[in-house]
């Protein structure tokens, strides 16, 4: 599940921006790119490396408690207890099989346009090819798999994107349709781009860089002291290669190019195919191939990860697995999600929807997350109904399942507002102190207020993204202040052990970690 925690320097960052660099990743950009003009690349790959930057301080945290950990759940759990454990290993599961979904849905849309086969043969040939390699040793399997896609996926992109740009007509076919941009798309601080790309997408993967459990098992995989300069390494590269990825849509957007069947997934299949000569095909194929397989081998491994040891040891075998059924639950999870996978990539939905959807979803976990691992007060009470209220306002918020008018706009405006400095807060928190992190959390909520009332409410995206971290922020503080619980942060390390070791403790008649805590209680 983590490789003894000891992988190597090239293999965590190389896995790390093969994972963060998936087919999405550029299909999206790429939309980004056509329907936000000149700045829609830069909402999407810019926001996307920061978020791998954020991440690392916030990381070394969690490693430092419970060094031994495979799943952030499992960590949740130790400090909470089980209610808690479910709702991050729930969300991680949920999230990572529509991330397989998107991941085979762009598989389908690149066979279906560039091969005499259909969407759905595309699907099933992705679905089985990786499922094939993965099911074999896990987290090990998309480690050493990611090294190479990663090498193929660079090399491939730095001959596509010059490629397509020459073939297309170059700078003067860019001078020649620059009619084609509207006000919006022409400006590179379009208001538009901002507020439909780039802030909820700013929300979303800030939520994906705490809830994805791909990203956490490569943050338990790492060796320690090499948590800094991996994260470091994966934000330049993933920023490098998205941001040109998705300069392809922008081409498409001066050329002309209407996406097949209105679906912005064939932006970038339908550029390779005119602009691409034979072997750039190939050279096109490797790229989406191997983003989407790393990426997908990542969710079957953190799916498996999560089964393993949230589901089945923790909770099934209560403490005491045994690592033969272990193994099985791991693998029998990986065909059961590739299946799932399968099947909602024929939905086609569209890609960029899907995943701030996912994100901002993941939004109302973050701050309690977070706080759980610096402050001692907070509680799996808290925690819980926190996180479920959030939950439950985004959803009245994102389907508009109450009109957004009057009262009810005002609330809502209020909660996305301080969701707003919750988020600065955070991320100024993951580099500086405390008390830095509040002021400049209160000045963003202070600034804001008086232009987020009666604006945000036409921004449905942004307004729900907001409203799931303001939200469980503003429960989470309030329970915790009720409360006169204090945590002892050193208990972690001592609960959350290897199930190697939790195996040798049973044998030798000693008490594991997880029965030592029963007795406690």
């Amino acid at each position: 599940m983590v490789s003894n925690s000891a992988v190597g320097f090239g293999l965590s960052a190389a896995s790390m921006i093969a994972t963060w660099v998936w087919a999405a990743s550029f299909y999206a950009s790429a939309t980004s790119g056509y329907r936000y003009g000149l700045s829609g690349p830069i909402h999407y790959g810019l926001w996307g490396a920061l978020m791998i930057l954020f991440i690392y301080p916030f990381g070394r945290r969690f490693r430092e408690l419970a060094p031994e950990a495979h799943t952030l759940a499992e960590v949740i759990k130790a400090r909470h207890g089980s209610s808690s454990q479910l709702i991050m290993a729930v969300s991680n599961l949920v999230g990572s099989c529509i991330s397989l979904m998107v991941n085979f849905t762009a598989a389908g849309a690149l066979v279906s346009v560039l091969s005499p086969l259909n969407f759905t043969q595309g699907v099933l040939i992705a679905g089985s090819g990786v499922l094939a390699y993965t099911l074999w040793s896990g987290f090990r399997a998309s480690v050493m798999t990611d090294f190479a896609q990663l090498i193929a996926m660079i090399g491939s992109a730095v001959v596509i994107i010059p490629l397509i740009f020459i073939n297309a007509g170059g700078s003067d076919m860019v001078m020649e349709n620059l009619w084609r941009l509207d006000a919006e798309q022409s400006n590179f601080f379009s208001t538009k781009a901002i507020l439909e790309q780039g802030a909820p997408y700013f929300i979303a993967v800030l939520a994906y860089a705490i809830g994805n459990q791909t990203i956490a098992q490569r943050l338990f995989a790492v060796r320690e002291d090499l948590i800094k300069p991996t994260f470091l390494t994966a934000t330049v590269g993933y920023g490098a290669v998205v941001i040109g990825l998705g300069m392809l849509g922008l081409l498409a957007l001066f050329t002309g190019l209407e996406p097949v069947d209105g679906n912005m997934n064939n932006i970038i299949p339908q550029m390779a195919s005119t602009y691409l000569p034979p072997f750039g095909v190939a050279l096109f194929f490797i790229l989406v191939v191997g983003s989407l397989s790393s990426t997908a081998d990542s969710d079957l491994s953190a799916l498996s990860a999560i089964m393993m040891t949230d589901i089945y040891g923790k909770n099934i075998a209560r403490g005491k697995p045994d690592p033969q059924k272990m193994l099985w639950w791991g693998r029998i999870t990986m065909i059961v999600a590739t299946m799932l996978g399968v099947i909602l990539a024929s939905l086609k939905l569209d890609i960029l929807v899907m995943l701030v959807f996912v994100g901002a979803l993941w939004g109302a976990i973050v701050f309690p997350v977070i706080a759980s691992f610096y402050w001692n007060r907070i509680t799996n009470k808290a925690f819980t109904t926190a996180v479920l209220v959030a939950v439950a306002l985004f959803t009245v918020a994102r389907f508009e399942l109450a009109p957004m008018t009057g009262v009810t706009a005002v609330l809502f405006e209020f909660a996305a507002t301080v969701g707003a400095g919750v988020v600065a807060g955070l991320m100024t928190f993951a580099f500086f102190n405390r008390t830095i992190a509040i002021i400049v959390g209160v000045l963003v909520f202070v600034g804001m207020l008086p232009f987020a009332t009666g604006f945000l409410r036409d921004y449905t995206v942004l307004l729900s993204s907001l409203t799931a971290y303001g939200v469980s922020a503003v429960v989470c503080v309030l329970m915790s202040l009720r409360s006169n619980e204090r945590f002892d942060f050193d208990l972690l390390a001592k609960r959350v052990r290897s199930f190697q070791d939790e195996d040798a403790m049973l044998r030798s008649g000693q008490a594991t970690p997880a029965a030592a805590k029963t007795a406690e209680s």
